[in-house]
């Protein structure tokens, strides 16, 4: 079973190489084979001296020559058609090329032109007989409504003058007159006789003159007094009546419409850059794309007959500097128009550029604003620190003063009355010993109340109970003495389990509660306050608050006091959020939200103190700030 596997495995795999090898044959053999060589013929009515014939073979050639499947080899002839327009030198010519390419291998005859067209189909029987013919360039009329043969197939182009004249008069509404200009030539009467057709179809009043069969200086000086109203239609001028020839759209062209006062407008996209407005204008540009395809078609083996005839209709094109010169709006054409060789905007040849400066004006712009508004938030912070450093220093001040003060009117001269009562006492001894001993008694009662008076001072200064016995025992120490003091009722509660802080954040905390009842006393106008210090999920929060005068937090003017701004900053140095709520006439409450930090322990500490303790003093405040605005987190 395992052997009937394994082959049953290998035919497979022989199968999918085998198909894999004849899937993939034709492109091997392609991409190794090399190009197929072609033959091809291209006979134009004229030489690719003019544009015609020019426009053809640019779009031919190239089409045909990038193709890697085939080498294609070219042969071409003209007929010179304006040169040799008599019957006789055509049918000279015609035998010549007959003789010239008899015997030769040719795959595909290229017919481009009225003449040639007549010239293929004349000579079918006896010119190449089995080589298809692609023809084009030229319109059926054009061509002698040639009855063509099977081997034929290609397109023919659909003149139509009476588009042009609907697009005159859309663009000058008030024409009166149009001015057909032509040549003497063969060629160019059987252009001026369709153009005559077409026109007289058109169901406009319009004054239509044909200047036709005149020399070109003559025609030339009629065209200098054009009546206002007057627009020219160029037919085709090959040959003037005096038998001279021009290039019919570099050179005859450019002489007309430089001339004429009046615009121009043509039947040939070969006319567009040499003088023409434009119009609804065939296109031998597009007739040489679809040559090349039919013959590509012919190439990969496709019969001509089975390739159906195209009609190639005409387009509407216009030369964008004709309608500037005369000033004609591109509103006005034609649904579909295309307009050549305009002339970018200075929005479009700048348009990166313009783009890029706006950019960089914008953001050198929003810079500068930056920088100067940084500039100023920088001058009003220095000048803040000034102010603010200033008030320190007063504040300083005033407190060396004050100190100094009551050093020297208050203990200084206790001192001296002690002194006064000791020396006094010490002569009373030996004479009235009891009277002395009551004088020593007051005496040492005035020692014990100048110590504690220095104790209260130094407490002040620096609270030792707060080092020795923690947070809550320094600031309940402090609330006690603030009341006796300051005749002003405190109540102090705290609540929650013994929590280790570091000592800068205690001592920052103390100095906000000595700070906040300063402040109660001094602006509130109250008779009560409270302190409260107690956990909230991991914070630890504390809170002064009064039920005093209060003010409008967000004023700035109420803010600028130092003590204000020194609890913000002492909360702000140990992490904590602070918070001032207050209203006129409804009190103040000032709320400090600590984080317990995790690295607390590890860093020099004290103990909150232990866990439900109540110091009451007092009453608690009935309607503080604190319980109707805060919202603890």
């Amino acid at each position: 079973m395992r052997g009937t596997s394994s082959r049953r495995l290998h035919l497979r795999w022989c199968a999918a190489a085998v198909i894999s090898f004849l899937l993939l044959f034709p492109f091997v053999s392609t991409a190794s084979s090399p190009p197929i060589r072609k033959n091809v013929l291209i006979i134009t009515e004229v030489g690719v001296t003019h544009r015609a014939a020019a426009l053809i073979t640019d779009s031919l050639v190239p089409a045909l020559s990038t193709n890697p499947q085939y080498q294609v080899e070219y042969y071409t002839e003209n007929l010179d058609t304006p040169a040799f327009a008599d019957e006789a030198s055509q049918q000279r010519l015609e035998k010549l090329l007959v003789e010239e390419y008899q015997g030769r291998r040719i795959d595909v005859i290229v017919a481009m032109g009225p003449r040639p067209i007549m010239f293929t189909s004349r000579f079918a029987n006896t010119f190449f007989p089995d080589v298809p013919v692609v023809f084009g360039g030229s319109t059926r009329e054009q061509a002698g409504n040639p009855i063509l043969g099977p081997r034929f197939t290609g397109s023919w182009m659909k003149l139509e003058p009476a588009k042009t004249l609907d697009a005159i008069l859309k663009l000058l509404p008030h024409t009166q007159h149009v001015v057909v200009v032509g040549g003497s030539s063969a060629f160019d009467k059987g252009i001026e006789a369709q153009v005559a057709a077409g026109l007289n179809s058109h169901p406009a009043t319009v004054d239509i003159t044909y200047l036709t069969n005149l020399t070109m200086t003559d025609l030339l000086e009629r065209l200098q007094h054009l009546s206002s109203g007057t627009v020219i239609l160029y037919a085709s001028f090959f040959r003037d009546a005096a038998g001279n020839e021009f290039v019919n759209a570099t050179t005859a062209l450019p002489m007309v419409s430089g001339a004429a006062k009046a615009p121009a407008f043509g039947i040939s996209d070969t006319y567009l850059g040499n003088g023409i407005v434009g119009g609804c204008v065939l296109s031998f540009a597009e007739q040489g794309r679809i040559a090349s395809k039919t013959v590509l078609e012919i190439f990969k083996g496709r019969n001509a007959r089975n390739i159906p005839v195209e009609i190639s209709p005409s387009v509407y094109l216009f030369d964008w500097r004709q309608l500037e010169r005369w000033g004609l709006s591109e509103r006005d054409l034609p649904p579909g128009s295309i307009v050549l060789f305009q002339e970018p905007s200075l929005w479009r040849r700048a348009k990166w550029i313009i783009v890029i400066s706006v950019l960089v004006i914008l953001g050198l712009g929003s810079l500068t604003a930056y920088l100067l508004l940084n500039r100023r938030k920088l001058r009003l912070a220095r000048d803040e620190q000034v102010r603010l450093s200033g008030m320190l220093i007063n504040a300083q001040e005033e407190e060396r003063k004050r100190l100094a003060s009551e050093l020297h009117d208050d203990f200084s001269q206790r001192l001296a009355l002690l002194s006064l009562g000791l020396e006094t006492a010490a002569e009373l001894v030996p004479d009235s010993p009891k009277e002395a001993n009551e004088q020593l008694h007051e005496l040492i009662n005035s020692a014990s109340e100048l110590g504690a008076d220095l104790h209260t001072l130094s407490h002040r200064l620096h609270s030792a109970t707060l080092e020795r016995l923690g947070l809550v025992a320094g600031i309940g120490a402090f609330c006690k003495e603030f009341s006796a003091q300051q005749g002003l009722q405190v109540v102090f509660t705290h609540e929650g389990g013994p929590v280790q802080l570091a000592l800068d954040v205690t001592l920052s905390l103390f100095r906000i509660v000595q700070e906040g009842l300063r402040n109660v006393k001094k602006h509130s106008g109250a008779l009560q306050a409270r302190v409260d210090l107690d956990h909230v999920g991991e914070d630890i929060h504390l809170s002064i608050s009064d039920e005093g005068a209060g003010f409008v937090v967000h004023d700035g003017a109420e803010r600028h006091g130092l003590g204000l701004f020194s609890m913000e900053e002492r909360a702000r140095l140990i992490g904590a959020r602070f918070e001032i709520h207050s209203q006129p006439l409804q009190g103040t409450c000032i709320d400090v939200w600590m984080p317990q930090p995790q690295e607390a322990k590890t860093r020099p500490s004290v103990v909150i103190d232990q866990p439900v303790v109540h110091e009451t003093m007092h009453q608690p405040l009935e309607n503080s700030p604190c319980q109707t605005s805060v919202h603890k987190s």
